[in-house]
């Protein structure tokens, strides 16, 4: 397989206005070829939507999935138009999304909105980890490049793979819907409910709780 270097990723991006990760998986499945890229790129229906980045989205729906009366989520998903947003692909689409939210507990939609503290603790419990493996301190920062992708797939949204299909990521689910549809789409906002979350627990009520997993009674 041919080497990917950031030049070729973005002169595909700046050809089809497919975003940078998209158009870096089409030069590695083409081989570094462009017009298999582009192709590639064509048959996922992502160039196509790639192209719709400049446009406005300012409509769409708030989806709602709960999940045994104990997990709720709520989603903004957004549309260029209202006419798309009665559409029932796009409403499935929003649904889709709240039910992975509520599966896959992501913390952000997407990487750039964790906030700079959070990401700069993120990396140092990975360099300390990397200092307890005994790493050579000249690679931490390539090896960190990894290991914070690991750690975008689990708290965002976007970088998630997605409940219904784990070769897929749900922004990739997402261009791939939105090329069928024919409008720009995009996740804006979520919220995560889970029953009792945030409330400190009575004792009795945690020597309960832990007697019933257990299968016993109270004396």
């Amino acid at each position: 397989m041919a080497e990917v270097s950031a030049s070729m990723v973005k002169e595909l991006r700046e050809k089809t206005g497919a975003g940078m990760m998209d158009c870096k998986k089409a030069l590695a499945e083409s081989d570094g070829d462009f017009t298999k890229a582009e192709e590639w790129l064509r048959k996922k229906g992502i160039s196509r939507a790639g192209a719709k980045e400049g446009r406005v989205a300012a409509e769409g729906i708030i989806a709602t999935y709960v999940h045994s009366g104990r997990i709720g989520v709520m989603v903004e998903v957004n549309c260029e138009t209202d006419f798309v947003a009665r559409n029932e692909d796009f409403q499935a689409l929003a649904k889709d999304i709240a039910m992975h939210v509520a599966g896959a507990s992501p913390l952000y939609v997407r990487r750039e909105e964790i906030p700079a503290d959070v990401l700069e603790k993120e990396k140092e419990i990975q360099r300390h980890q990397l200092k307890e493996q005994k790493k050579p301190e000249a690679m931490w920062d390539k090896i960190l490049v990894g290991k914070l992708e690991k750690y975008y797939e689990t708290v965002c949204l976007v970088d998630q793979f997605w409940v219904k299909d784990d070769k897929k990521r749900i922004h990739e689910m997402v261009t791939e819907r939105a090329a069928k549809i024919g409008e720009k789409v995009s996740i804006r906002r979520f919220s995560r409910f889970v029953v009792g979350e945030g409330i400190e627990k009575k004792k009795d009520d945690l020597a309960a709780e832990v007697a019933k997993t257990l299968g016993t009674t109270q004396a």
